[in-house]
């Protein structure tokens, strides 16, 4: 999914000449081909994220289209007043990249686990929130991308994700996709999480579970209404997310539900409200917040049956 949305800023940039790439302390050799190609429009700028920010707000006024892409944590929290600020204030066209969304970098502790990320830029005015669920959605997020009229954020995965978005189903930012029918249950996923909700999904129909998956890759604007029409006469909406509970796509989809009226019975899947402390890899860490496919049945059958 990385090498997917960096290898089309290279592309976009050939066509479009509003696209720059401005990278904060890449790995070596990031874009290297379009370092070559298109110069003028790449730059490294280094360790300084409020600079980096300003950078590209300014470009935005001047009429380009900067991607900003660093990891999710320093280019979320370290310079969240200057994306308030200089970007949203404005209403600029810049395209904030955070690379490692949720527990990429779980090897490296607390510092880099973005578990906060999509709270922090949906409560931004203005800032429209993204994380695909694999690498050919990217390509069709990264191609929307340039008519996308104001900021946005685009949450990166680790990459080598399973491909279970199709094509046929298009791509719009702010309008979900349902990806699975059942009349049990409603479960509502973003970015990665999707294909493990699927997994889950399967799990639920041999207990005979019927679990609708919809894949919300767009968190803000968030599609409530396709959420709100596909919760009726269920038995149970249920979210699940690799982000705090606090302020991300769960806080969404009950925000829609009331919004619509009485709200359904509801289960939020996501990571406590705190810090994570455990070090080790992506999957063993979802697997130790029951956020793997048997941990989402778990959860999912256990609420039901309590109903």
């Amino acid at each position: 999914m990385r090498k997917t949305c960096l290898d089309m800023i290279h592309r976009l940039a050939l066509t479009d000449s509003r696209v720059v790439y401005i990278g904060s302390d890449p790995s070596a050799g990031t874009l290297k081909q379009m370092a070559k190609d298109v110069p003028d429009r790449f730059i490294i700028e280094g360790i300084a994220e409020a600079n980096l920010i300003g950078m590209a707000a300014g470009m935005a006024m001047d009429g380009l289209m900067p991607f900003v892409h660093t990891i999710a944590t320093f280019l979320t929290r370290r310079c969240l007043e200057q994306v308030s600020i200089d970007v949203c204030l404005h209403d600029l066209p810049v395209r904030l990249v955070g690379n490692g969304g949720g527990l990429v970098y779980a090897p490296l502790g607390p510092t880099h686990t973005a578990i906060d990320d999509l709270a922090l830029m949906s409560a931004l005015p203005g800032m429209a929130v993204v994380a695909c669920a694999d690498a050919d959605e990217m390509t069709r997020l990264m191609q929307a991308s340039l008519s996308w009229p104001g900021p946005l954020y685009i949450r990166l995965g680790k990459g080598g994700d399973p491909v279970i978005s199709k094509p046929g189903n298009g791509f719009e930012i702010g309008r979900a996709i349902p990806m699975r029918e059942g009349s049990d249950v409603l479960l509502v996923s973003t970015g990665v999480m999707t294909g493990r909700a699927l997994a889950a999904a399967e799990m639920l129909a041999a207990d005979g579970i019927g679990c609708a998956v919809l894949h919300a890759h767009t968190v803000k604007p968030f599609d409530a209404a396709q959420t709100v029409a596909l919760a009726q006469g269920k038995r149970l909406v249920a979210s699940v997310e690799e982000h705090s509970r606090i302020g991300g796509l769960g806080a969404m989809v009950l925000d829609a539900l009331a919004q619509a009226g009485p709200v359904p019975p509801t289960l939020r899947l996501a990571l406590p409200d705190s810090f994570v402390h455990q070090y080790g890899s992506q999957d063993a860490l979802l697997e130790r917040f029951g956020l793997q496919p048997a941990g989402i049945a778990a959860s999912i059958a256990q609420a039901i049956r309590k109903r």
